[in-house]
């Protein structure tokens, strides 16, 4: 069982930066990699980026690339997504995942390759 909880989200102006937290917990086995998703009202869920703890590398979509960086803090068991310079397009729930799988490049991006385990969710409204 993994359990992932996520914080951080809030109102927040066009052009302003946010930082979301991924507090995992749980089988170690089950989190190799983690990824950040979001899902946009009247919209389906999309992959915005991945990490793989096994040689820290990431992958992110276009639409999120140059702007959002994750990271994790081992010690901590927690994932970040720095957002800089969010526009309204970026207005979604946030969900943070795990996978058993040491992912590589697009299959970050993919829900089909986590697990059963994700957060409850953090929103990010962005006004402009």
């Amino acid at each position: 069982q993994v359990q992932l909880v996520e914080s951080g989200g809030g109102a927040v102006q066009a052009g302003g930066s946010l930082r979301l937290s991924c507090a995992a917990s749980g089988d170690t086995y089950s989190r190799r990699s983690m990824g950040w998703f979001r899902q946009a009202p009247g919209k389906e869920r999309e992959g915005a980026t991945g990490i793989c703890f096994f040689d820290s590398s990431t992958y992110y979509s276009d639409s999120v690339k140059g702007r959002f960086t994750i990271s994790h803090d081992s010690a901590k068991n927690t994932v970040y997504l720095q957002m800089n310079g969010l526009i309204p397009e970026d207005t979604a729930m946030y969900y943070c995942t795990a996978s058993g799988f040491r992912l590589i490049g697009t299959a970050m991006l993919s829900s089909q390759n986590y697990n059963y385990y994700w957060g409850q969710g953090t929103q990010v409204p962005v006004s402009s």
